[in-house]
């Protein structure tokens, strides 16, 4: 819509200038054969003497001379003529180009000032003040990109300091449980496969997070291409749900899935599943503890809609429309192991979006339901 506005705006600044072109041209010409006309009656023998008498008397010549210098200038009328055809034919250019530049001339100046400072006023013609109303929200929209870009270098460089310290924890852990069992010779069975354990889980922690570093890298320097094929979308929800079945029982939860047999859609198949993944992950990550979470997958006007839906905290509308931001996390703080770089929401709002869908995210009360939609080919 703005920018047939914007179209509009140029075409109506062209039909101006075309008829003040004219008008120029016009009021030019007719000025040069008005002149034209002058000269030649001037220089011409029905006002020969008037110019005589106007040489004689101001001048302070006596006939004789004023008439030679007359005649002089008669038998060089031609050169007089051809000569003030030029100087009219160079005013009436300089004139037609100015006008042309003078526009060209205000939008460059004010380019250049929203290049090169921010805070000055963009002032033009009032012929262009669509053209103005342009730049100003071409300004605003450049502002808000920049502190959106800041804003989230801020965060993702925050995250890389948060992630970096809370390497050395885990690390810690794994070093100081191994040192235990290679220096302590009379460990116990029960005792060594508590250190063991308790090794695992920290060298898998420290796993997830080394993981969280190489998706902050692929996700700012690598574009997602996808390979498609045909997917059997049931299959691949059920493969995905059992593989979440550990994490599950860590907090007493079931899932239920309820989706048609054979579901087939076209799409890339490693891409989706973690798009399913990412999501699932947040499920559990902010579920309560011995609740169900909801899979259901069905077919409708053109798409296949899967929704995940969890029992958890409600969550705001001002954090519900940022779930899908780069580096946004719901839980801040350092002191949980909820979540991670908060890039997992991002990276399956893109991949699903690189399929032509969409993800939708709802809160109503303690009820958070995820939609994906992805159309079908």
């Amino acid at each position: 819509m703005k920018n047939k506005k914007y179209r509009n705006s140029f075409t109506l600044l062209k039909k101006k200038l075309t008829v003040r072109f004219i008008l120029y041209n016009v009021f030019i010409f007719g000025g040069l054969i008005i002149a034209l006309m002058f000269i030649y009656a001037l220089i011409s023998g029905s006002l020969g003497e008037l110019i005589v008498t106007f040489l004689k008397y101001f001048f302070h010549m006596d006939y004789g001379t004023a008439s030679n210098i007359y005649w002089a200038f008669r038998e060089r009328e031609i050169y007089f003529i051809c000569v003030a055809v030029v100087i009219i034919l160079f005013v009436s250019f300089r004139l037609c180009i100015r006008m042309y530049t003078k526009y060209l001339i205000e939008i460059q100046e004010a380019l250049l000032k929203m290049t090169t400072d921010n805070s000055a006023e963009i002032s033009l013609s009032y012929e262009l003040n669509e053209i103005e109303e342009g730049f100003r929200t071409v300004r605003q929209a450049l502002e808000r990109r920049t502190a959106e870009a800041k804003m989230s270098e801020q965060r993702k460089n925050d995250l890389i300091v948060y992630l970096a310290h809370d390497l050395k924890t885990p690390l810690t852990s794994v070093v100081g449980y191994l040192t235990l069992l290679r220096d302590e010779k009379e460990v116990s069975v029960e005792l060594r496969q508590k250190y063991l354990a308790i090794s695992l889980d920290k060298a898998m922690r420290l796993e997830d997070l080394i993981n969280e570093f190489f998706d902050i890298t692929r996700f700012n320097l690598t574009d997602i291409e996808l390979q498609y094929s045909s997917v059997n979308l049931t299959r691949l929800l059920e493969q995905s749900a059992y593989e979440f079945q550990p994490m599950l029982n860590e907090k007493n939860l079931t899932y239920s899935l309820h989706a048609a047999e054979n579901i087939m859609i076209k799409c890339d198949a490693d891409k989706l599943q973690r798009v399913i993944d990412n999501l699932l992950r947040n499920a559990v990550f902010y579920c309560y503890e011995n609740t169900v979470i909801d899979i259901n997958a069905q077919s409708s006007e053109g798409c296949i809609a899967v929704s995940i839906k969890n029992r958890g905290d409600h969550i705001p509308p001002e954090k519900l429309a940022r779930l899908f931001e780069q580096f946004f996390r719901l839980d801040s703080s350092r002191g949980t192991n909820k979540g991670g770089a908060g890039l997992g929401l991002a990276i399956a709002g893109k991949i699903a979006e690189l399929h032509g869908g969409t993800i939708e995210a709802k809160s109503e009360g303690e009820t958070v339901e995820f939609v994906l939609r992805i159309p079908i080919l």
